[in-house]
């Protein structure tokens, strides 16, 4: 089966169902079907080729959805763009990925633009921008408009044969050190993964999830897939930025499911009237994206109750789902990732690669047909985390008596204090059981004495005032003394990608400066 199937599949079966809502607006299946065909056979007339990267910089919409289906109808391999970006990064991903067309959103072109002149092989750029001259001054590319592609491409399938095995997707991570990473990903990865969380969330036709992600991050692109699978509905809201909006979406649109990152979460709780709001028709609350506390996970399930809550744990190489806590198990579990999903194997294992037993601390690592094809045009990358037919995730974990897994810290997040090795992790949970504080990053910053000393960057809960004596008192009752740290910074805000991961690499930039 191919990503596409799952429209196609949909169109048929559900022809005048609502998918997509956008602005008040809602697209049936058939109508982003026919769209999708259009944009795919215009594709294939300009002589972009099966296996031929497309890229797409372009805001949640529906021009994302049909872009997506219509690259994968053609046979090509999409590139989603970050949409926070500048034209150095998007010159780099361009030029990395080797993408002949583009589709792109107008309010992106003052970075689109300049990043063009120094693409050459770029030589398709579709876009909505009502004035073309900047784009027909580089001679290299044909511009056209998406529009007139809509009132004139043909409506039939294009008829590219593909298989699962042939790649679906790039999608470059955000990059903890150094250029971001191409992470290759095969229809059947994807497939493989839609299918499993399907199965444990229960998805039917009749779910409608609410989109605040992103669909260039893996966990967004990933509510689209699953709910087009089932024939279910997607409503896009991009006003993040105003939280109350967003609640005032769900309720109006009527979604059985909410997915967020820890950030997304806490913004609601603590800045929006989320206890206000009476959600009758939710049924699940997803988190992945991150670690998030075990105190924001209770008042996060006590706050959407009755719908259920499903802590998740993934990456982007594993397409991205890799296990979950089942909601009535979570009491017993609170700070668990949970068990692997169905069609992985999730384990913990030491420096050898050999399994280790229950409680014995190592690095998580994951099988699946989920799993990356491999970095794109980086073998030695690949050959770091893909060994002996198994993923490694960089995690630090551990599994109970049960079977669940805890992760205890990132291998690169690993403060190492006058010989202990101290995960940035347990001391940012510690720092979130305090109630006026909304959020908090932990590095390690030079030491003459201890090599490195720990820091904490807090951003405290509106019109709160904190300060470090009482944050130490409190710390002091659940953290042995090398593990409280030696300096607090407060701010007003967190630095953090599109997809709410705390920026720790920019902290440290900013430490070190």
């Amino acid at each position: 089966m191919l990503i596409n199937n799952f429209l196609e599949n949909s169109a048929q079966k559900y022809p005048d169902k609502q998918a997509v809502w956008y602005k008040d607006q809602w697209m049936t299946y058939s109508q982003i079907d026919e769209l999708a065909n259009k944009l795919a056979n215009y594709l294939k007339e300009v002589a972009i080729c099966k296996g031929d990267r497309v890229a797409i910089l372009h805001e949640n919409s529906f021009d994302y959805v049909i872009s997506y289906f219509a690259i994968l109808k053609a046979g090509a391999i999409t590139v989603s763009l970050d949409t926070e970006t500048t034209s150095r990064a998007l010159v780099y991903a361009l030029r990395h990925s080797g993408a002949k067309a583009i589709i792109a959103n107008r309010k992106y072109s003052k970075h689109l633009l300049p990043a063009l002149r120094k693409t050459p092989n770029l030589k398709e750029v579709i876009t909505d921008q009502e004035g073309m001259s900047g784009y027909r001054q580089i001679e290299h590319c044909n511009p056209i408009q998406l529009q007139d592609i809509y009132d004139s491409g043909k409506k039939s399938s294009p008829g590219i044969r593909c298989i699962d095995l042939d790649l679906a997707s790039i999608v470059y991570t955000s990059g903890s050190t150094g250029e971001p990473k191409g992470v290759t990903l095969s229809h059947a990865n994807v497939v493989s993964n839609v299918r499993s969380i399907v199965k444990y969330l229960d998805l039917t036709s009749r779910d409608r999830i609410m989109v605040t992600l992103p669909f260039f991050y893996i966990y967004g692109k990933s509510l689209l897939t699953t709910h087009f699978c089932v024939g279910g509905s997607v409503v896009i809201d991009n006003r993040f930025v105003f939280p109350q909006v967003i609640l005032e979406t769900m309720s109006k649109t009527e979604v059985t499911g909410l997915s967020g990152v820890p950030s997304t979460f806490l913004i609601l709780l603590n800045k929006s009237k989320v206890r206000d709001f009476e959600f009758r028709s939710l049924r699940y609350v997803t988190q992945a994206g991150g670690s998030m506390s075990p105190a924001v996970q209770k008042e996060v399930a006590k706050v959407f109750a009755p719908a259920k809550l499903f802590i998740m744990y993934g990456a982007t190489e594993a397409a991205p789902r890799l296990s979950y806590v089942e909601p009535d198990m979570l009491p017993q579990k609170w700070g668990s990732i949970g068990k692997a999903i169905d069609n992985v194997d999730l384990f913990v294992v030491d420096e050898q690669g050999r399994k280790l037993p229950p409680n014995k601390e190592g690095q998580i690592v994951a099988r699946g047909t989920n799993i990356m094809v491999g970095y794109w045009r980086d073998p030695e990358g690949t050959a770091e985390v893909l060994k002996n037919g198994l993923y490694y995730t960089g995690d630090l974990g551990r599994t109970d008596e049960d079977g669940y897994l805890y992760i205890v810290g990132r291998k690169k997040d690993i403060i190492k204090v006058a010989g202990f090795r101290i995960s940035a992790k347990e001391i940012e949970e510690a720092l979130m059981e305090i109630d006026e504080i909304h959020e908090a990053a932990v590095i390690g910053v030079e030491d003459p004495v201890l090599g490195e000393a720990i820091k904490a960057f807090i951003v405290p809960r509106e019109n709160v005032k904190l300060e470090d004596a009482k944050i130490r008192k409190y710390l002091s009752t659940v953290l042995p003394p090398h593990k409280q740290p030696k300096y607090f910074e407060y701010r007003n805000s967190l630095p953090m990608n599109k997809a709410g991961k705390i920026l720790k690499t920019l902290l440290k930039e900013q430490q070190a400066e």
